[in-house]
């Protein structure tokens, strides 16, 4: 039986975890995963997804704020592990961490080397990829930059959003892992260097990304919205106040960028710089998230056609 450490943290990781845990081929030593934050309005405090799955299965849980230099790292180190799995972490791990096992393996939500980072799904929706996928890579100090060991890939639909791709991957993920782990563990699967002149990244999702520029044409702009869709979510002003979007669909019409079309009791259509963008599901700021029908019949009576969203 390999022994391993287990490293993650949300939805996706836990889904990866919970395959380990079912395959009698593999003894899970200890999880590791970020601590405990405040979410929401209220701030209430919630474990990760991780946390809560280990804890399920009576599992040992480590939460150190940053891994290198603490007490948590040489506990880790004296476990005796086989190898270390990491999906969705969210901390480099340390040189010596890594030296003390004899593999340790990462399942990555990107075809590397493309999206090396914290946010390949969000880029792979926002500049309109075909395909998004998943990589069982080796682990260096470098971030992504490991050997290949596999790849898989699903197509992109416009039905997709940054959530129902993170649900699908994180079973594309868990299947590569438990399909090819054991393989690459026999030492029978010959892991594949990156191309450094394929290499993309995707950091994490800035501030001022996550604003609506109505100049880009209609699917651009769609494609932004369900690129940061249910988080961190995509925003417009309205009035000079933030308006956030959650969801919307193309439509046909020309205008203004930015400028309100059809203003209707269940529709309200935006001029992009090439077509326009229906709103299914917004957010006026000091609201709760709301349908756009609820809008309309709302705080949408102030508005008008003509009248612009953004600056």
């Amino acid at each position: 039986m390999t022994k391993l450490i287990f490293m993650g943290t949300p939805d996706f990781s836990a889904t990866v975890l919970k395959g380990l845990i079912e395959d009698a081929q593999y003894e899970l030593l200890a999880v590791v995963t970020q601590p405990d934050r405040a979410v929401g309005r209220k701030k209430e405090i919630r474990m990760t997804p991780v946390k809560e799955l280990a804890l399920l299965h009576d599992l040992p849980v480590y939460q150190p704020e940053k891994l290198s230099g603490s007490t948590e790292l040489e506990e880790l180190k004296r476990l005796g592990a086989d190898g270390i799995v990491t999906a969705a972490f969210g901390q480099f791990l340390p040189t010596s961490l890594l030296n003390s096992v004899s593999f340790a393996v990462n399942v990555h939500a990107s075809l590397l080397p493309k999206y090396r980072g914290g946010a390949p799904i969000h880029y792979a929706l926002i500049n309109g990829d075909s395909e998004v996928g998943v990589t069982l890579m080796e682990m260096v100090k470098e971030m992504d930059a490991g050997d290949m060991i596999a790849k898989r890939a699903i197509p992109i639909t416009d039905e997709d959003n940054v959530g129902t791709l993170f649900e699908k991957l994180a079973v594309v993920g868990r299947d590569l892992l438990l399909e090819h782990l054991p393989a690459y563990i026999m030492g029978d699967l010959m892991p594949e260097a990156q191309d450094p002149s394929q290499v993309t990244f995707s950091p994490n999702i800035s501030p001022e990304e996550e604003r609506l520029d109505w100049h880009k044409t209609n699917r651009q702009i769609f494609n932004h919205i369900r690129g940061m869709y249910p988080w961190p979510v995509a925003h417009t002003l309205l009035n000079g106040e933030r308006f956030k979007i959650y969801e919307a669909s193309l439509a046909e019409g020309s205008g203004q960028p930015g400028e309100i079309l059809v203003l209707g009791k269940k529709e309200l259509l935006i001029a992009t710089g090439e077509g326009a963008i229906a709103l299914k599901t917004v957010q006026p700021a000091g609201k709760p998230k709301m349908d756009i029908v609820d809008f309309l019949n709302g705080l949408g009576r102030k508005l008008a056609v003509g009248d612009c969203f953004g600056e």
